[in-house]
């Protein structure tokens, strides 16, 4: 058990630092065990109280218990950790994984769609995921009812990787209990949250960045409007990876997502060989010579007038930090600074798109 494994669980799991303050952590001081020393000044100098820092033993305990069950941490920037997930911004910084790693080497595809989806459309999923497969192509899904269910089943002797919202020993639903363990046994399952942690409704966007990141595109099948799936096809979309669907009856109000999706620029599929055309130059560079992990631009340090200057430009409205940079004319690195103070020090959010506000 490394200390280094250690020292990076506590700052994961300590609450008020997520992955884009990990990152920022590790960028300024080089590695967890100097991070976890800077923390409390860090929050000090933001105007608020040091983050409640998860403790050596529990962090201990829980890596004894990922060995127990069969897994082991895939770390951001290390390894197997999956190069097209960590250049997003919000990577997770730890993966728990269980299954054929060899599978993470390989270009992967999601499939995702409604969990109330009909047989039909079950159906083309399965053959879609098998045809995928066929080619080449890692199946990457979410585990739940439905499309993903059929997505895994179609891929499960080709290669199909399955992301779950709780903890990697949780099977949830819990009629999905043997389809898990047979992904565990042929595939590969993957978690961002603690062994043991039962799902709830705002673990599941967190998996669904997951499922886009790791993949060179996502094709829904079925998906009405505001459901899961659009939240995973626009993560997708963000991340600059290709998006996908499959059309349905007008007349079927499952099928309004997706051709919502089409007429909103997805590229329309009804075929393996239409996402394998799709997805050609994600397969290129993912089968490509590996990308060394680039950290953020590490945060310097900033003197008083320039971090008054910088936090008179902050509020309640989300602004981008380019625009906080422009603005206040101070150094990237030091903005980065004063806005890793703010946000350990509980002052701050992070939105989508690399955008800050002020609580």
């Amino acid at each position: 058990m490394s200390d280094d494994l250690i020292d990076r669980l506590r700052l994961v799991r300590s609450p008020g630092i997520g992955p884009i303050t990990y990152r920022q952590l590790l960028a300024r001081f080089g590695d967890a065990a100097a991070a976890l020393a800077a923390v409390p000044d860090l929050a000090r100098r933001g105007g608020g109280r040091s983050p409640n820092l998860f403790n050596r033993g529990d962090a201990e305990r829980e890596i004894a218990r990922v060995e127990t069950l069969g897994a082991r941490y895939l770390i951001l920037g290390q390894g197997l950790y999956p190069r097209l997930l960590s250049e997003m911004d919000d990577a997770p910084p730890l993966l728990m994984a269980k299954g054929q790693l060899g599978l993470l080497e390989r270009f992967a595809v999601a499939i995702v769609g409604a969990r109330n989806a009909s047989a039909a459309a079950c159906r083309f999923a399965r053959g879609l995921a098998h045809g995928l497969g066929q080619q080449g192509a890692v199946v990457v899904s979410g585990l739940a009812r439905g499309i993903d269910s059929a997505a895994h089943d179609g891929s499960l002797d080709s290669g199909t990787i399955g992301i779950v919202a709780g903890g990697i020993d949780i099977f949830y639903p819990p009629e999905n209990q043997e389809r898990q363990k047979a992904i565990f046994e042929h595939g590969l399952v993957l978690a961002e949250m603690p062994p043991g942690t039962e799902p709830r409704a705002r673990h599941f966007p967190y998996r669904n960045r997951i499922i886009a990141g790791i993949s060179a595109g996502t094709v829904v099948i079925e998906a009405a409007p505001r459901s899961g799936s659009l939240i995973t096809a626009r993560l997708a979309a963000e991340a600059g990876r290709e998006v996908m669907a499959v059309p349905g009856s007008p007349l079927d109000p499952r099928a309004q997502g997706c051709n919502q999706l089409i007429r909103d620029g997805a590229t329309l599929v009804q075929s393996a060989a239409d996402v394998m055309e799709a997805i050609r130059p994600f397969e290129v560079k993912v089968e490509s010579a590996p990308v060394p992990y680039e950290a953020p631009i590490a945060p310097t340090e900033c003197d008083e007038s320039a971090t008054r200057a910088i936090e008179e430009l902050l509020g309640p409205s989300p602004v981008p930090v380019d625009e906080v940079i422009r603005l206040s004319g101070v150094p990237s690195g030091a903005v980065q600074m004063v806005l890793l103070e703010l946000d350990l020090a509980g002052r701050l959010d992070r939105h989508a798109g690399g955008k800050v506000s002020l609580r």
